[in-house]
């Protein structure tokens, strides 16, 4: 019997990030940093694009350390603009600097960034029971609220839809069809999911 996905999971790749990653609450504050990262960086291209770069990116961005990051002189940025293993957009590299400096104030301030942006959905997921992808919306009113707030903290690539984007993809909404073997799994038990996780993930970054 064929293991039922939403629609957009077609592939090996995508069925490998459907199936380990999208949806599952993620609450660790490296790991959101680089979604933060990898979601500004995905604008106005295909999610495949990024996750076939994606072990390009944790290399070129030393694994996502946000002090690293922060530190970046203009010799790095440089290099970074020569490097054909990410994407080459000026304003998107300089974003993550800029995203990498606002992470560690927030942080700072709330004791962990996951406190902080967890608590735009009360620290619980959205579970969502959509149908179809028509249902899925674009943005959400919690999704202005994060995107607003992050601007005014200086993050930069954090528009609205960006934003709901990063919060389906680590969890904070459950945004499975209700067809898809996966929505029922993170309903019941938000937590499991359903494969090994390994630290990383090595396997999303073939």
């Amino acid at each position: 019997m064929d293991t039922i996905r939403c629609p957009w999971a077609k592939g090996e790749l995508y069925h490998r990030y459907h199936d380990e990653q999208w949806g599952v609450p993620e609450h660790d504050d490296r790991m959101l940093f680089e979604m933060i990262i990898l979601e500004g960086a995905q604008a106005g291209l295909s999610w495949e694009t990024i996750l076939k770069k994606r072990g390009n990116y944790r290399e070129a961005f030393d694994k996502f350390d946000a002090e690293r990051i922060a530190a970046y002189d203009d010799t790095k940025l440089a290099a970074l603009l020569q490097d054909a293993g990410i994407i080459r957009n000026r304003l998107k590299i300089a974003a993550a600097v800029a995203n990498a400096k606002a992470f560690i104030q927030t942080r700072n301030e709330f004791g962990t960034f996951d406190k902080y942006i967890w608590s735009f959905v009360d620290g619980r997921p959205v579970q969502n029971s959509f149908t179809t992808m028509t249902e899925v919306p674009a943005k959400t009113p919690q999704s202005d609220l994060m995107s607003k707030d992050l601007s005014r903290r200086g993050f930069k690539f954090v528009g609205s839809t960006i934003c709901y984007a990063f919060m389906q993809a680590t969890g904070m909404v459950n945004d499975h069809l209700t067809s898809c073997f996966r929505w029922r799994e993170l309903t019941i038990d938000p937590s499991y999911v359903g494969v090994p996780r390994h630290t990383g993930r090595p396997s999303l970054d073939k």
